[in-house]
Order: C-alpha cells, then sequence, then structure tokens
C-alpha cells in the first residue's frame, strides 16, 4: 500500500508561492553576528590564517564568503583569508598542499574522519573550540565529529542522501497516488507499471542513481535497509555482502533496468536536478539539497514536487533507506595558528546561532542543523511555514537516517561496482558479490582494517 500522508509527508506545496520563494531564495542574509571572536579587545600583530572551502550552490557560496567578512570585522587580531576552491579541482588541491606541508588551517570537510584521523593530518578541537560548544553537537552527529572521546570535525550541516521527489501532475495523470510516495518497492514497481504507459518519448518513470560510484555512497541506507548491516563485518575482519538481502537489493535495480522503468543513459548527475525539473522523470531519487536547486531554477515545479523517504524493502531489516551525508570544518594538524583557526571555528559555525541561520535559510531549509539551538531559529524563521519539505527532511527522514560508513572508500566501490555489473546483466548476483568478497578482503589484508575497526 502506498505511505499514508503522515507517514511520507506529503508536500505538495500548493500553499507556496512564488513571492515567497523569492524571498527565501533572496532573504535572511543579515544575521545579527555574535560577540568578538577573542571576547574584545587585543592590540598585538594580527594572526592571518587561510580557509579553503569547496565551491558548493551560489546561496552557499554567499554564505561563506559574508561569515569570513563578519568575522574579520567582528575582532582585530585575527585576520582569515578565504579561498573558493572548484568542487573538481578539490582533491587534487589539498593534497599537493597537504603533501606540501601548505595546507590551509581551516578547511571543509565531507565523508568520514577516520582515514584523516589515522594520517595524522587533523588537529583535536578539544582544546581549542570551548567545551560547552562541542557538547551542542547532537548525537545524531557525533560519529562524523569525533574518533574514541576527541573530536576532529565540527559539522555545519547533515544532509538526507537518498530522499524520493515525484512530479505530482505526472503520478495524477497515471493514476496513481500523489499524496504520498510509494512505501516498498513493491509499491514503486506498481506505480512504475501505471506511469510507463502515460510517459512521452524520452520521458521515464524514475531516475535513481545508476553507476558505481554512485551506487558505493547513495545506497548505503537501501543496503542496511534490507540488510540490517552494511557490507563490512562489525569488527571490520571479513565481507558480509552474500546476503540475501543483497541478492535482492540488486535484483531491484535490475527490474528498474530491464523495464525500462529508468534511463539506460543517465539524464543527470544523482546530485542535480534537471531532469526533474524538465519533467523528463515522475521519480528522482536524489539528496535532500536537489530541493534548492528546484526552488532556484524550476520554480513552477515547487507547487507540483512530492516528497518523502526512499522506498524500503517489503520486508525490511533496517528501518532506514538514507544515510546523513555531511560537511564539516576541520583544522589542519600542521597549523601554525590552530587557537586562532579554532577561535574562528567557534564564532561561525559553534557560536551564535543567528551566524548559521541565514544558510539554512537561503538554502531553502534542505539541510539538517547538528545544534539543537540551530534547529528551532530556524525552525522558527518566517520562512520556514513556506518550506514544508523541511519538516520531512529533519523529522521524518533524519531520524531514523545512519551516518555513512566509516570504513575506507573501496569497500563500498566494491559494493556499487556489484550493483551497477548486476543492473546491467554484465554479471549474476552470485558472480557479482564474489568479485566484491575478493576486493573487500583485499583491501581488509592492504589495510589490517581489524586493527582500525570501531571500538564501540
Amino acid at each position: 500500500m502506498m505511505r499514508s500522508t503522515t507517514r511520507a509527508g506529503r508536500i505538495a506545496i500548493t500553499a507556496l508561492g512564488i513571492a515567497a520563494v523569492g524571498a527565501m531564495l533572496a532573504g535572511c542574509g543579515a544575521g545579527t553576528p555574535g560577540e568578538s571572536a577573542d571576547g574584545g579587545g587585543g592590540s598585538g600583530d594580527v594572526t592571518t590564517i587561510q580557509f579553503w572551502h569547496r565551491t558548493f550552490t551560489p546561496a552557499e557560496n554567499e554564505w561563506y564568503a559574508d561569515i569570513v567578512k563578519k568575522f574579520n570585522a567582528a575582532q582585530k587580531d585575527i585576520k582569515v583569508v578565504d579561498t573558493e576552491v572548484p568542487a573538481d579541482a578539490w582533491d587534487q588541491k589539498m593534497k599537493a598542499a597537504q603533501a606540501a606541508g601548505k595546507a590551509p588551517d581551516v578547511y571543509t570537510h565531507a565523508g568520514s574522519i577516520q582515514d584523516a584521523v589515522n594520517a595524522g593530518q587533523l588537529h583535536e578541537l578539544n582544546g581549542i573550540v570551548s567545551d560547552d560548544a562541542l557538547k551542542q553537537i547532537l548525537p545524531a552527529a557525533e560519529s562524523i565529529s569525533k574518533v574514541g572521546d576527541t573530536y576532529y570535525a565540527y559539522p555545519l550541516l547533515q544532509e538526507a542522501q537518498a530522499v524520493l521527489f515525484w512530479n505530482t501532475d505526472m503520478l495524477d495523470a497515471a493514476g496513481v497516488d500523489s499524496s504520498a510516495g510509494p512505501a516498498t518497492w513493491s509499491d514503486l514497481f506498481d506505480a512504475c507499471a501505471k506511469i510507463q504507459p502515460t510517459l512521452q518519448s524520452g520521458q521515464y518513470c524514475i531516475s535513481p542513481a545508476g553507476d558505481a560510484a554512485t551506487f558505493a555512497w547513495s545506497t548505503v541506507g537501501q543496503q542496511y535497509n534490507f540488510n540490517g548491516h552494511l557490507a563490512l563485518k562489525d569488527d571490520w575482519t571479513a565481507p558480509d555482502i552474500d546476503t540475501d538481502g543483497y541478492r535482492q537489493l540488486m535484483a531491484n535495480y535490475k527490474e528498474l533496468w530491464d523495464k525500462g522503468y529508468m534511463p539506460k543513459q543517465a539524464l543527470d548527475s544523482y546530485v542535480g536536478g534537471k531532469d526533474f525539473g524538465e519533467k523528463k522523470v515522475a521519480f528522482k531519487v536524489s539528496g535532500s539539497w536537489m530541493m534548492s536547486e528546484i526552488g532556484s531554477d524550476y520554480k513552477e515545479m515547487l507547487t507540483k514536487t512530492g516528497v518523502g523517504a526512499f522506498p524500503s524493502a517489503d520486508d525490511a531489516e533496517g528501518d532506514t533507506t538514507s544515510t546523513l551525508g555531511n560537511f564539516k570544518w576541520v583544522v589542519d594538524a600542521k597549523s601554525k595558528n590552530a587557537e586562532a583557526a579554532g577561535k574562528f571555528l567557534e564564532w561561525s559555525i559553534a557560536g551564535d546561532p543567528a551566524n548559521v541561520v541565514p544558510f539554512f535559510v537561503n538554502t531553502q531549509f534542505t539541510k539538517v542543523p547538528v545544534r539543537q539551538s540551530v534547529q528551532d531559529a530556524v525552525a522558527a524563521d518566517a520562512a520556514a511555514a513556506d518550506a514544508p519539505w523541511s519538516t520531512v527532511v529533519t523529522n521524518e527522514i533524519a531520524p531514523d537516517a545512519i551516518p555513512e560508513p566509516t570504513y575506507p572508500w573501496d569497500v563500498s566501490l566494491a559494493v556499487g561496482t556489484a550493483m551497477e555489473s548486476v543492473m546491467k546483466g554484465a554479471s549474476t548476483p552470485d558472480a557479482a558479490i564474489k568479485t566484491a568478497e575478493d576486493a573487500i578482503k583485499k583491501v581488509i589484508q592492504q589495510q589490517d582494517l581489524p586493527s582500525k575497526a570501531p571500538k564501540n
């Protein structure tokens, strides 16, 4: 059966006017700065620190530039130099800087911090960020912030990485209930069977992940949903992918592929929303951030978009179908100005909630704050009433979502490769699983994973 209105967080968004959207996109950029970063005063030499962040969406980039300006204006002892690095050049530029011992003092970090901590790349935040600020990080974000009892990162946000969006007009035209998303994979197949005959050339029922690398990170929640565990034993001593759950998950994607419910050539990237915005798909699977693109580039779709959790396995073993991605701020282990870096980090994202509220408002409430005070302040913003998807993401998807895995990327990629090969008919499930097992065993041995496994 289809998920109920309450369960799915039905948001046909019929009350959302274009004027309100414009206000959300352009407004709430001021935010009263907090107190001086150094507590006031200070007449010594100015300490200059370097801050690097990736190129994000325009609204995010504007916030990053603005928060640096506000910090520099709020005190006179520390000067932050802001550098925006193109996302496709980030890895190469950061690795080169780290190799040369010239990494920025503070920078943004995505994914697990475990490898960076093992490599000695991150400075402890304990001691350079106040205990009060560290304690404000909600439990759901602690696993991405610390190793053991030591904090190495301060999260700015978390994002649901697998969310289902649907075009209510296209579902209505096919006689499919658009007041809620499909609760299970069986419901999804039933909906696609009804939708497919109503589509024009170049349109499809759904645009999900479709390649090994994207499967590797975007389906982690689904893997847990089908199995109650991920691809590695909890003690990291052996793979745990040879299960009926993994076989069924692969078979489901193969059915989407074989029946033509999904395009054979991607119409847009998983992280993008162009295919959905141009009405080429009835369902789109992406992260919660996609709503930001719809609001900025396809405003007419806001009143025709439903948002809910990705469908669950018919006999689910785990409660979630999504992980929570994240972007955190970290301090480089070799920074010569770690205390100044800690003051900048704390003032900007761990201090006055007013400093970060504009970030969440201007990205259209598609991201989840990691501090309760910030969640409350964002929810109280006047524009929140015009963004009902915020409640869906924050209250219905994020609470059950699991953190991204902390094991090496190569483990996830082995799973993603298996999923793509089965989906496209290049391999049987048994053969794909055997290949993945061999690849994971190699990673376990080469990187001595049992010695690095989480102790709790």
